[in-house]
């Protein structure tokens, strides 16, 4: 993964934990790096590794630390210099869910070694969609939680949001239910 998002995770750490907290999970994760770069790929064990010892340290599961880094990551690459990007993929929260790809694709000409998601939206009723997640990476479908209700905040959409099947179960894709209703 990039810098960007190790990045973020320091920064939501230290700005709801603090510093301290932060460098305890540096050091439980056994990560001896002063300063993420954004734009520099690191592994993916990197990421897992500050997730579980971040889980341990602040006493919350995996699936908690990944939706509350889900929600602070719309915010935060909207300050981090892609909010106009964003901007551009939808007024709307299923407009923007319906353009995830494409977002990604255009992010993927700044961060050549990406290796992004895939998202597939169906709609079923006026106020509701399916939302289906494709990824080569485990253990991220919480994200997408947080994710989609970071979205909800930033189109002032009031958004339920179930999981309704896992790849963890045999399934092609996660899968989940999204209600919302324009604020």
């Amino acid at each position: 993964m990039y810098g960007l998002v190790n990045k973020a995770i320091q920064d939501l750490v230290c700005s709801r934990f603090g510093k301290d907290k932060w460098q305890e999970i540096k050091q439980k994760a056994e990560i001896n790096v002063d300063m993420f770069v954004s734009m520099e790929g690191y592994p993916d064990d990197v990421t897992h590794r500050l997730v579980k010892a971040a889980s341990e340290v602040l006493e919350l599961s995996p699936q908690a630390i990944m939706q509350a880094f889900g929600e602070f990551w719309v915010e935060y690459t909207s300050t981090e210099g892609y909010g106009e990007m964003m901007d551009m993929f939808g007024d709307t929260l299923p407009e923007f869910l319906e353009n995830l790809d494409n977002l990604h694709s255009r992010v993927g000409v700044s961060f050549p070694k990406l290796q992004p998601p895939s998202f597939e939206t169906v709609e079923i009723e006026d106020d509701s969609l399916n939302l289906q997640y494709y990824s080569d990476r485990e253990g991220l479908s919480p994200m997408v939680v947080g994710l989609v209700k970071g979205l909800g905040k930033k189109f002032q959409t009031e958004v339920d949001i179930t999981q309704t099947q896992s790849r963890d179960t045999g399934a092609d894709c996660d899968e989940f239910l999204v209600k919302y209703k324009q604020q």
